[in-house]
């Protein structure tokens, strides 16, 4: 039997979460509330979900903002929920990442019903994906947020996790330092190119501890960085 699909809702009306959690629940998903931008992100960040419901309309900003920040380092299904039904905030919702988007009142069921459809496709796509990683000196999971190097688990921060999975899963390609800040960083101003060299300085250690023999990023003067393919 597997596990039950886990789904974050960000809501901050109480009334439509509970309604979303109960038709969620018995239609066999596992749920968590929660009703801030800032509190969704951070657990977005650090657990495994595989699907976010987001309203659009936070208290502390709104989900369009959410799915901009959420994009930089995940690509779970989203769902926007809005009060609006303008056609310019479908485009928007939609060319920034979003799945599929429910206007206001809607049908709990219905909401259920799409879900079901997301996760089946989602399902189907991931079982058609080659077996083999990119690198096969890497195991990635991006749902655990792990990564073994030559079958060693690496014990990496969060930002040298995400710079890692991004050179992984672009295997060759150079990333410049800007397309790096942009990418991972959720704030890319208030940070600077130092911040990048530094992180790939630290990974680049942890991946020696793991295979001294080897380095595989490689540093490109003037453009950026690559993880070697295999």
């Amino acid at each position: 039997m597997t596990a039950a699909k886990r789904i974050l809702i960000v809501e901050d009306e109480p009334a439509i979460a509970d309604t979303l959690i109960y038709v969620l629940n018995s239609s066999g998903y596992q749920t968590e509330h929660v009703g801030l931008l800032q509190t969704a992100l951070s657990r977005l960040q650090t657990d495994s979900f595989s699907l976010a419901i987001l309203d659009v309309g936070l208290p502390d900003g709104n989900g369009f903002d959410l799915c901009r920040q959420l994009r930089r380092f995940s690509d779970i299904p989203v769902i926007f929920l809005t009060a609006h039904g303008d056609e310019i905030d479908r485009i928007v919702g939609l060319e920034i990442g979003a799945d599929d988007y429910i206007t206001k009142p809607f049908s709990p069921r219905e909401v259920a019903t799409r879900v079901g459809v997301i996760l089946r496709r989602i399902g189907k796509a991931d079982a058609n994906k080659p077996a083999v990683t990119p690198n096969a000196q890497f195991d990635l999971d991006s749902q655990a947020g792990r990564i073994r190097y030559y079958g060693q688990l690496l014990d990496l921060t969060r930002y040298e996790f995400l710079l890692l999975k991004l050179f992984i899963e672009h295997p060759d390609r150079i990333f410049s330092r800007e397309q790096l800040l942009e990418r991972i960083w959720q704030d890319p101003g208030d940070v600077f190119d130092r911040t990048v060299d530094t992180h790939i300085k630290t990974l680049r250690a942890k991946l020696r501890l793991a295979a001294a023999d080897q380095d595989p990023i490689r540093t490109h003067r003037g453009l950026g960085y690559s993880l070697q393919g295999r």
